[in-house]
C-alpha cells in the first residue's frame, strides 16, 4: 500500500506473482471461496477498502468498497482475481507474463472470465497479441483487450483450442513438491519475480499457431471498426468523381 500509494492500480501486477508464490496450492483448493473470503475480511480487510474504494457521491459522502470485492467471484475478488490470474497467465515457473497481464485492467475485468483462458496457450497467446499492439502504441488498448475476448470465444465455438495449440497436462508432482517448499521457503523477493512451479511450459508453436488465427480475426474485428470511422471534409457534400479524378 505504501509502494503504490499514489498508483493502485499499478499494484494488481506486482501483486499477482507474490500472492500466487505466498499462498501455494491447488486450484482445487484456491475454488474454495471460503478461503478467499477469510482473507479479504479477516486478514486483510484494509487492503481491500485501500485498492477497491470508489469515489464519494451525493448519496454516499465516504467512498465505499462494492461488496463484491470481498465476497465476490474469482474474477471480482480482490485478491482471488489476483491468483487466478497469476495461475492461468503464467508460463510454467515465469511470472512474468502475469506480471503483464496483471498490468493491464481490461485483462482482469475481462479476458479473466472467459474458460478458454484455462487453456494456457490461449491465454499467452492473447497476452503475445496485447504486447505486440502496446509495442506498436496503439491507441485504445482496452478495446482491443475486449475484442480480443469476443474473437476468442468466437474461435472456440468452432475450433477447438487444444487441437489446434497442444500442451502436455501441468505436472501434478511438480505443483505438490512446490507446494511443501513453501512450509521453508524465504518470503518472496519485492524487488525481483518469484518463481513459480515447475510444471511445464507452453510450446512456442502452440502460442504460434493461435497467434496466427487471432490476429487475422482481430484484423478485420467489427468491435474495433467504429474506430476507424471518420468523416474527411465534412460539409462539403458527397463526390461522385471516380478515383483518380
Amino acid at each position: 500500500m505504501r509502494r503504490f500509494a499514489d498508483t493502485r492500480t499499478r499494484a494488481d501486477a506486482w501483486l499477482a506473482p507474490r500472492l500466487h508464490a505466498t499462498l501455494r496450492m491447488t486450484r482445487a483448493e484456491a475454488a474454495d471461496p471460503e478461503l478467499w473470503n477469510f482473507v479479504s475480511l479477516v486478514v486483510a480487510p484494509d487492503y481491500v477498502v485501500w485498492r477497491h474504494r470508489g469515489a464519494a457521491t451525493s448519496a454516499a459522502l465516504r467512498p465505499t468498497t462494492p461488496t463484491d470485492r470481498f465476497v465476490g467471484g474469482h474474477y471480482k475478488h480482490a485478491f482471488a482475481r489476483l491468483w487466478w490470474a497469476a495461475e492461468m497467465f503464467r508460463d510454467g515457473e515465469d511470472y512474468s507474463s502475469a506480471e503483464f497481464a496483471c498490468g493491464n485492467q481490461d485483462v482482469l475485468n475481462t479476458a479473466l472470465r472467459l474458460n478458454a483462458i484455462d487453456h494456457r496457450p490461449t491465454a499467452l497467446a492473447l497476452l503475445r497479441i496485447l504486447r505486440n499492439l502496446a509495442a506498436c502504441k496503439v491507441s485504445h488498448l482496452g478495446d482491443h483487450v475486449n475484442a480480443l475476448a469476443s474473437e476468442i470465444n468466437l474461435v472456440g465455438s468452432t475450433l477447438m483450442y487444444d487441437v489446434i495449440a497442444p500442451v502436455e497436462p501441468p505436472d501434478v508432482d511438480a505443483v505438490l513438491d512446490w507446494i511443501a517448499e513453501g512450509e521453508s521457503a524465504p518470503p518472496v523477493p519485492l524487488e525481483s519475480l518469484p518463481d513459480g512451479p515447475r510444471d511445464g511450459r507452453v510450446p512456442e508453436s502452440s502460442v504460434d499457431a493461435l497467434v496466427k488465427i487471432l490476429e487475422k480475426i482481430h484484423q478485420d474485428s467489427p468491435h474495433l471498426r467504429r474506430r476507424e470511422v471518420t468523416i474527411e471534409n465534412p460539409g462539403t457534400g458527397v463526390s461522385l468523381a471516380k478515383p483518380g479524378r
